[in-house]
């Protein structure tokens, strides 16, 4: 794999998944919108959803069958309260897990947060070729998942290598 002088724009999908935010006050997928497309990529789609697993697997389904979309960045139901049920509701789409990423968040996290990062479910793996972030609802842990690993594996300039130079290779 080889890395690029310049950014490969991605398409990307934002889903909030929330019994209580709306368009007027969702903080969290507002700034992974303008971190991503900050950052030279493009916004495909966003949705907000409640907390409900059929209809979180509905909304990533249509976004994983999607030859458009490149990855999904979803932010919300990653703790452990009754009604957090990302995991559950995703985790069975996708094809490959990479379980370095919720590994290497919550090791970041507990420098900001201590061992409340224990609670964290956060994960991340690829479905039908589309990466798929799974991130806790707060606005502090999407800009730590965004600055401190998305974005440099999304940037197809990040040596030695990123996520971003490998997608042609997923269909091999």
């Amino acid at each position: 794999m080889t890395s690029h002088d310049t950014l490969i724009p991605l398409r990307l999908c934002v889903l909030t998944v929330s019994d209580s935010r709306t368009l007027a006050n969702d903080a969290s997928g507002d700034y992974l919108i303008q971190a991503a497309t900050g950052a030279g990529h493009q916004l495909h789609d966003r949705a907000i959803v409640k907390d409900d697993i059929y209809r979180m697997r509905a909304i990533v389904s249509a976004w994983i069958a999607d030859e458009e979309v490149d990855g999904i960045l979803v932010t919300g139901g990653t703790g452990f309260t009754g009604r957090d049920a990302t995991p559950e509701a995703l985790l069975p789409l996708l094809d490959k897990q990479m379980p370095g990423f919720g590994e290497l968040f919550r090791a970041i996290s507990v420098e900001e947060i201590g061992t409340s990062s224990l609670q964290s479910r956060a994960f991340a793996g690829l479905a039908n070729q589309t990466f798929v972030f799974c991130l806790p609802g707060s606005t502090s842990a999407c800009r730590t998942a965004w600055e401190k690993i998305i974005s440099a594996q999304l940037d197809a300039r990040t040596r030695p290598c990123n996520l971003a130079t490998l997608r042609p290779r997923l269909r091999e």
